[in-house]
This record gives C-alpha cells, sequence and structure tokens, in this order.
C-alpha cells in the first residue's frame, strides 16, 4: 500500500511538471535512443511509456536509433568480418546490406512493438523511405605520421547526411503517429549509405527545428576537469572544452553533433544517460535535469 508521503511526492512531482509540459506542448522533441539502454527489456518498456506519455500531452517526438552491437553480432553470426577507422564501421555492399537488414528490420520494428504495445501508434522508417534522408558518401583523410602525406580513408558506404525531407515527418507528427526512424541514407544514385544514428538525429533535429535534441547514452552527461558531471555548458564552453582536453574520445563526435545541431536552431541538446529510468521525463519535466544542455547564451 502506498504511504501518504509517497502520494504527496508524487503529487508535487506532478505539480512541478505542469508547467514545463506546457512548455513543450505544440513543440518537437527528437531522441537519439541507443547504448546499452536498447539491449535491456525494462529500459527499453520504460523508453516506450514514455514517448507515449510525451506524445499523449501534445509533444511531437521523432525517435532516431542505433544498433551498432546488434550489426556486430548479426555479422559474427554470418561470419562476415568487419573493420573501424576512427569508430566507423568500414562498410562495403555485404555489409551494407546486413546493416540495413538490422537497423530498419528487427531493431526499428522491435522499438515500433514496444511504443505500440505501451498505448502510442508508432511507424518504422529507414532514412530511405519517401526520401527522408538524402546522403553522399562520407570522405575522411588521414595524415601519415612519417611522410606527412594526407590519405583518403575509403569506409565503403558510410554516409553523412545532406538533406533531410522534413515534409514526410512534418506529416506524421501532426498526427497521433510516432516515427522511429533507422539511420539509413539514400544516396543520389539510389545507393545505401550506413549513417551514424546520433549524425542522423542532429541532422533531423536540424532540419525540424527540435525544441530538444536528446542524445541517450552511456553516461551521465559532460565532466569538468574534476570529473564532475556539468548540468549545462554553452556552445562556446564546449569547443574550449575540446580544445583543452577535457572532452575527449568518443565523446567528441557526440558533443560536435549537439553543437551542429544548435548551430542549425535547435533550442538546446542534451546529452543524457539513457540507462537511468525515465532520463527523457527527468530532462523535460524537472527543474535539475538528467544530463547536460548545451545551448547558445
Amino acid at each position: 500500500m502506498i504511504s501518504e508521503e509517497e502520494i504527496a511526492l508524487k503529487a508535487e512531482i506532478l505539480s512541478e511538471a505542469l508547467p514545463f509540459m506546457k512548455r513543450y506542448a505544440g513543440k518537437t522533441v527528437v531522441v537519439k535512443y541507443g547504448g546499452h539502454a536498447m539491449g535491456d527489456t525494462v529500459l527499453g518498456a520504460r523508453f516506450a511509456r514514455d514517448v507515449v506519455l510525451l506524445k499523449q500531452i501534445g509533444v511531437n517526438v521523432v525517435v532516431v536509433h542505433g544498433g551498432g552491437p546488434q550489426i556486430g553480432q548479426m555479422l559474427e553470426r554470418l561470419k562476415i568480418k568487419s573493420s573501424f577507422i576512427d569508430g566507423l564501421r568500414v562498410t562495403d555492399k555485404e555489409t551494407v546490406e546486413i546493416v540495413e537488414m538490422v537497423l530498419a528490420g528487427s531493431i526499428n520494428k522491435e522499438i515500433v512493438g514496444l511504443i505500440n504495445a505501451a498505448g502510442g501508434t508508432a511507424i518504422g522508417l529507414s532514412g530511405k523511405d519517401g526520401g527522408l534522408i538524402r546522403a553522399k558518401k562520407l570522405e575522411r583523410t588521414k595524415r601519415d605520421p612519417e611522410s606527412n602525406i594526407e590519405q583518403v580513408l575509403d569506409l565503403g558506404f558510410v554516409g553523412e547526411p545532406t538533406e533531410i525531407n522534413t515534409a514526410v515527418l512534418d506529416l506524421l507528427t501532426r498526427s497521433d503517429i510516432i516515427p522511429i526512424v533507422a539511420p539509413i541514407g539514400l544516396g543520389s544514385e539510389g545507393e545505401t549509405y550506413n549513417i551514424n544514428a546520433d549524425t542522423s538525429a542532429g541532422a533531423i533535429a536540424g532540419a525540424m527545428k527540435a525544441s530538444r535534441l536528446l542524445m541517450l547514452t552511456d553516461t551521465a552527461g559532460v565532466m569538468d576537469q574534476d570529473k564532475k558531471i556539468m548540468p549545462e555548458i554553452s556552445v562556446d564552453q564546449a569547443r574550449a572544452m575540446i580544445a583543452d582536453g577535457t572532452i575527449y574520445g568518443g565523446m567528441i563526435p557526440k558533443i560536435e553533433t549537439c553543437l551542429d545541431a544548435v548551430d542549425q536552431g535547435v533550442e538546446a541538446a542534451v546529452i543524457l544517460d539513457g540507462r537511468k529510468a525515465h532520463a527523457i521525463l527527468v530532462e523535460l519535466f524537472i527543474s535539475s535535469g538528467a544530463g547536460t544542455l548545451i545551448r547558445r547564451k
């Protein structure tokens, strides 16, 4: 039986959340869903309920998901070797077919199923559907330390977004439908490109001028030099922290995605831990937030 104190606490939380619910009603929130939270059944069900709740109070939610571990497992099962360059999977023609099968197939439909089971109406899309994500081959160079000559790295069918067809998403979000997007892009000649999910989410958020880009990761946020989570940083602070090495490694591309999104008109981007229960609700509806918010000041 729930005690009076617990009932009062829940009422207090709802009271605090109400102004924030009004603030986000009618606004667009793009959620990048990935990391270890995707492999946890309990967290997946909670995430689905949270997304449905956002939609029910009038928030236009777009979910963009990753699936790197699941792709790796399928490639291993099929005995297809794959390699990485600077954190990006080298994707030949055989590999890109598996990537599309896993991302636009099993993972996408699993998320759709969870949201529909939670009472929502979700539809799965890949970036190829309706020309949602137009893409080109991602070009990367690397300087040889001995010769000091820049070499062009061939990543195969790894792409980057060139254009987002927001009309497709606008049509869905104006209805009761929640779009679930697999980060597969369509090239100018009809080729299929594997696109980083963070990059895809940032591009979609920027094109839609979203109120928030929520990047669900496996970390609680951006840490300062004392390893303490920073609740909020400005765009200029973030760039300075990259320059001085406070932000390093795999966090750099995530922060750069957030910065690009803000540059494109997103009000704010947030790095938060997707493994924490109800992380997106805490971030949006509780004043203390749940991660590190990045915006202009």
